[in-house]
């Protein structure tokens, strides 16, 4: 689809330093546009990880999100598109490495969301970036790798006075050299998530992440 409105993908790439010292409205610079990106964005984002994690609770699905628009993710969807070199900003700020400040590129990204969604419709937002995750991101490693879930629950539990969850080994099969190992853990004497895995540790952490969502969606 054709770019229609160039000159909203040029005010998304104004950063206020192009405007220092002078007498402004505090509209010139991109600043709007980034307010309306990051709106895009967060319900471009929600509505990916609604339909690639099914299963999975609010809390988690907001915590994923998190990590999807924050700061350094999107100054590393920026960089992926070369973005720095585009802004337009003061001598000053290119001089001192603004081109590759993280934040003026993650607010440079916004602001371009911002101006896509308004010439060329959500779809178009959208799918720039769904694009730009599917090339950066394994969605399904992060969900993993996000923390040790683990240590996640036992701060939970403690945080509440519970005793320590237990870790017990419900199943293992398969050959040695391809064993499979289901794990439940137990919060307060009741089981509370199930992990599968190739690796005790492995499992445990997957039982822990259960536990977790199931707890937090308890409260």
């Amino acid at each position: 689809m054709p770019i229609g409105d160039l000159g909203l993908y040029e005010h998304a790439l104004r950063h206020r330093s192009m405007f220092r010292g002078h007498v402004t409205t505090g509209t010139e610079s991109n600043e709007r546009l980034e307010f309306l990106g990051d709106a895009i964005l967060g319900a471009v984002v929600a509505e990916r990880l609604f339909a690639e994690f099914p299963d999975r609770s609010e809390g988690f699905l907001t915590r994923m999100r998190a990590n999807l628009v924050n700061g350094k993710a999107l100054a590393d969807y920026a960089r992926e598109i070369d973005l720095g070199r585009l802004i337009l900003m003061s001598d000053n700020m290119a001089s001192s490495e603004g081109r590759d400040n993280q934040t003026i590129l993650a607010d440079a990204f916004e602001a371009v969301v911002g101006a896509l969604y308004l010439d060329l419709g959500f779809g178009a937002a959208r799918r720039f970036v769904f694009r730009l995750i599917d090339q950066l991101v394994d969605l399904e490693s992060l969900s993993l790798q996000r923390s040790n879930f683990k240590s996640l629950l036992l701060e939970f539990v403690q945080a509440r006075g519970w005793s320590q969850p237990t870790y017990t080994v419900a199943k293992e099969a398969g050959p040695s050299h391809d064993r499979r190992f289901t794990i439940d853990v137990l919060v307060e004497g009741e089981p509370r998530g199930r992990g599968k895995a190739g690796s005790k540790k492995q499992a445990e952490q997957q039982a822990a992440r259960e536990a977790l969502d199931a707890l937090r969606d308890d409260r």
